[in-house]
């Protein structure tokens, strides 16, 4: 008789496999891509990863299967990066490296999972996603890029356990959630059809279970999330500064005249709606204003009674000297900070990077960082480390990145419990509290030209992530160091056996 429990063997030839696979790989890519901004559909980063997996695992194709995970991966970042950064070879070509990378990943995990009875599914998965962010984490040209968890951030209610866990644990959380939905959609394939005979099936209680775990996990990362939000009342009024233009390295007298008199208009502009803190651009000079225009920068802050974040670039011999500075409006310089990471892939250097001053002042302790800083959880933190309660953070944005860079700002924000404010040349500006409440922004893809003010807590950069660094992360790159070592390990010792 027919057992009726007996999954149906599904015929398909090669061909089939191998085009119905790629398209699942496709999907998920698509679907990773239009979590993140400017599309915004952020619940689509819990499940990305099912479509993959069941490509990889199942539809495609045993010898193939690679060829998944690197569409999916690689897919997702052409998608992400595409016309990001047009005119810089490396980076343009950076998602067919990332998928190849991704593929010859993908060529191992099918047969590892068979080996191992898809008992390290989840974790493997989870662990080798949030290792690989890490590395990417210390590459100057790739940065934080792309992380799972900024999908996330306009949903600060969800958010907050970053200022324990890091970037890097809501990112765990959000592939744990993947792998866990994959397996049990893999257990239910399995339970009624069969792909090739040589599959080792994934049972379906054992999923439920990890469901079930990371399910209680998320619940409770919910929960504690709620409980540390936020919208705290303010304790002072800030403003950043997009003038829509900037004072070119070229610029003659009259350049010189202009630029000044509109930065002079807006500064007064922000001043009169009571702003006392205030931010303008990277690179907004092309001189020290410490060393010239001098007296016109006191004289602006003394009628502003502000402190203004300067920022301003100077070309030397030994290499660019990309600096802001803190004016008071006693007219004191208070210090210089040097961009702590140049665009390596642009060219740009910072000769006088490594220090991270912070400014006690009668409206809190200030900071800055510049632009790119944003990218790398260190800088920030650095600053936060040195008792900053407030970091101006004056960046030169182009308008491909507009809708995706500021948002980086609100994970620095939460992860330091600091209130930011990023003032952009032209594209993306916005004041960001403690919490990773969006108080205020203005957002382009045209050069425009803006004054944002909003009130914003002091900030209390006493955190966990702020103490102990990204310490999710070093786990999950020694986690997936390990999981390869056992996949290695267990091939080898298979093929003796």
């Amino acid at each position: 008789m027919l057992n009726k429990n007996q999954p149906t063997t599904v015929h398909l030839n090669f061909t089939s496999r191998l085009v119905a696979g790629l398209f699942l790989a496709l999907l998920g890519a698509v679907m990773f891509t239009i979590a993140f901004p400017p599309y915004g559909l952020w619940p689509l980063a819990f499940f990305w990863v099912v479509p993959i997996m069941i490509a990889l695992h199942r539809v495609m194709p045993a010898r193939l299967a690679g060829l998944a995970l690197g569409l999916g991966v690689g897919g997702f970042f052409f998608g992400y990066f595409r016309g990001m950064f047009e005119g810089f070879i490396f980076m343009e070509f950076l998602p067919l490296f990332i998928g190849i990378v991704a593929a010859l990943i993908g060529m191992r995990e099918r047969p590892f999972h068979a080996r191992t009875g898809y008992r390290w599914f989840v974790l493997q998965g989870a662990a080798i996603w949030v290792g690989i962010e890490m590395i990417r984490g210390f590459i100057p040209v790739a940065g934080t890029w792309g992380f799972a968890a900024y999908t996330l951030y306009m949903q600060p209610w969800l958010i907050q356990p970053v200022s324990i866990f890091s970037i890097y644990g809501l990112s765990l959380m959000i592939m744990l959630i993947n792998y866990a939905l994959a397996k049990m959609v893999l257990s239910i394939i399995d339970r009624y059809w069969v792909f090739d005979q040589s599959d080792c099936p994934v049972q379906v209680k054992p999923a439920g279970r990890w469901l079930a775990a990371i399910g209680l996990v998320l619940a409770a990362w919910a929960a504690l999330s709620l409980t540390m939000y936020r919208v705290p009342e303010p304790d002072l009024q800030v403003a950043a500064i997009q003038p829509g233009a900037y004072i070119s390295s070229q610029a003659d007298n009259e350049a010189i005249s202009r630029g000044l008199n509109l930065i002079d208009k807006l500064t007064r502009e922000a001043a009169g709606k009571g702003a006392s803190f205030i931010v303008w651009p990277e690179g907004f000079l092309p001189f020290d204003p410490q060393k010239k225009e001098t007296d016109f920068f006191i004289k602006l802050a003394a009628d502003s009674k502000a402190f203004l974040v300067i920022g301003y670039i100077v070309h030397t011999e030994e290499g660019l000297r990309n600096e802001a500075t803190v004016l008071s409006p006693a007219g004191h310089f208070l210090g210089v900070f040097g961009k702590d990471h140049p665009v390596a892939f642009a060219g740009e250097t910072s000769i006088t990077r490594g220090t991270y001053p912070t400014y006690e002042t009668p409206i809190g302790t200030l900071g800055t960082i510049i632009c790119y800083d944003l990218d790398f959880t260190d800088t920030a933190r650095k600053v936060a480390r040195n008792g900053a309660q407030l970091i101006g953070v004056p960046s030169f944005d182009w308008p491909a990145i507009a809708h995706k860079h500021y948002s980086h700002v609100v994970f620095r924000a939460v992860e330091n419990r600091v209130s930011m404010i990023k003032a952009d040349v032209a594209w993306d500006s916005a004041i960001i509290d403690s919490y990773g409440n969006i108080i205020e922004r203005f957002v382009t893809i045209k050069p425009g030209q803006a004054v944002l003010t909003g009130g914003v807590p002091l900030g209390n950069p006493h955190t966990l992530n702020m103490k102990l660094g990204d310490w999710v992360g070093w786990i999950s790159m020694a986690a997936m160091g390990l999981f390869l070592g056992f996949d290695f390990y267990s091939a080898r010792y298979r093929h003796k056996k």
